[in-house]
């Protein structure tokens, strides 16, 4: 048996197992590729938000979206345009990089958030369907089976499916967080540790991140430049993908406004930066799945910018072919409407009301059960466990009090407070509070 079966065997996840176990001497196993092997559906995010949304009867809090009302936000600059598109903007196919309209526009939205990248050179945002398939065709170019890739822990459950499973790749992890903070030291030696051990790095960071919904200071972020220029000058090659993906929900003055990719697009010959954004949450889309992929490096040509952009063409064009044409046009006519900034800055202004409700209850109440990771931005808080199962708690919350969270791991609840209207917070997070409490004394 090769050294690569063998890691496979190893890494086979023991879901992927269960599956393969009810398979067995099916003509399906006998056919399944390595891929078929590994693959799996998680028992987490989506299929615990699943089950929420059938027994949530108080609050729903698995699903990162904007409820109001009971229903998801939308912005009234994008749902006025459906009724008017045309059979063209309906029905033909896009490019498989996307409308180049859309491509041109996004990338003036990235300058205008991030003001630093207008003196840079960036390749032109490529569309890709929705951020999930985009990271996943990041990873399909640069990560395998002698290629692993590093993210903080907690990190969200699709990182660990698509490199472990998918793509065979071994998913290493360090500490976000040491003593209430943002683990610099812990990064800094996963990072260097890479490096020493592969020659190179492929590091994903989150930010706002997804579960614990934290953005870094702008001093961390100049640590984190500093890392990875000290890694990139080495001679290590470093991979840095910025999941941006719930980019500029931030509240509070201490976060950095730019993205990661702003600091390190031109950073070092060495580092390749890629941003992962869209419209999916910063202008309340999420099914539309609307995406864009973003390459940066210090001393890019445009030829190779645009042999990048090909090689990410062809991955496209080998799966879905092309992103949907309705939502590239729906998103691009909201673009151009007058009202289209004032209606997100009023929904941000909703979910940022509901960020200071649980900042405050979490700043004034103590639960021996329960420690809130550091958050201060995005649609997300979690809990790290203490002395409980954080799945038992969630199954528990659930049937006993109709409340929905997720259990990221065995140690860590999520909630998405986007999704719980603002007068219920607190009465869902004594519910929180009080069952931690009560399962501590049983």
């Amino acid at each position: 048996m090769s050294q690569f079966r063998i890691i496979q065997f190893i890494m086979l996840n023991p879901l992927a197992q269960e599956l393969n176990d009810l398979l067995k001497g099916t003509s399906a196993e006998s056919l399944f590729s390595d891929v078929g092997k590994r693959i799996y559906f998680p028992r987490g995010i989506i299929s615990q938000g699943g089950e929420a949304k059938q027994k949530a009867s108080l609050a729903n809090g698995t699903i990162g979206t904007t409820v109001i009302n009971g229903k998801p936000a939308i912005l009234p600059s994008v749902q006025k345009w459906a009724p008017e598109l045309t059979s063209g903007e309906l029905v033909a196919y896009a490019p498989t990089a996307g409308l180049p309209a859309i491509r041109e526009a996004w990338k003036q939205k990235q300058i205008s958030k991030n003001p630093s990248l207008a003196a840079k050179k960036t390749s032109l945002p490529v569309v890709v369907p929705g951020l999930t398939a985009g990271l996943s065709y990041i990873m399909d170019l640069f990560v395998g089976a002698d290629k692993p890739m590093l993210a903080p822990n907690p990190s969200w459950d699709n990182y660990v499916l698509i490199a472990e499973a998918r793509l065979g790749s071994e998913f290493h992890q360090f500490d976000m967080f040491k003593n209430g903070a943002f683990n610099i030291p812990g990064l800094e030696e996963a990072v260097k540790a890479e490096a020493k051990k592969y020659g190179s790095v492929r590091l994903i960071l989150n930010f706002p991140q997804n579960p614990s919904g934290y953005s870094p200071t702008k001093d961390e972020v100049k640590e984190l430049c500093r890392i990875l220029k000290e890694t990139a000058e080495t001679g290590a090659k470093v991979l840095v993908i910025s999941d941006d993906a719930y980019f500029g929900l931030n509240y509070e003055p201490a976060i950095e406004p730019e993205s990661l990719f702003a600091h390190i697009c031109d950073l070092h010959e060495n580092i390749l930066a890629v941003k992962a954004d869209g419209p999916t949450k910063e202008d309340f889309a999420w099914g539309l799945r609307c995406g864009f992929l973003t390459f940066g490096c210090k001393g890019f040509t445009d030829s190779q910018y645009e042999a990048l952009v090909k090689k990410l063409m062809g991955v496209i064009r080998s799966s879905v072919s092309c992103s949907a044409t309705p939502s590239q046009t729906l998103i691009l006519k909201s673009f151009q409407d007058p009202n289209n900034d004032a209606e997100k800055a009023a929904l941000r202004k909703v979910l940022e009301g509901r960020y200071k409700v649980v900042r405050n209850f979490v700043d004034t109440h103590k639960c021996s059960g329960l420690e809130a990771l550091p958050f201060n931005s995005g649609y997300f808080m979690s809990f790290r466990t203490i002395g409980l199962d954080a799945e038992a708690l969630r199954v528990k919350l659930l049937n006993e009090k109709g409340i929905g969270t997720i259990s990221i791991d065995a140690n860590t609840l999520r909630v998405a407070f986007s999704s719980i209207e603002e007068n219920l917070i607190e009465k869902v997070y004594t519910e929180i509070y009080n069952t931690a409490e009560e399962m501590k004394r049983a």
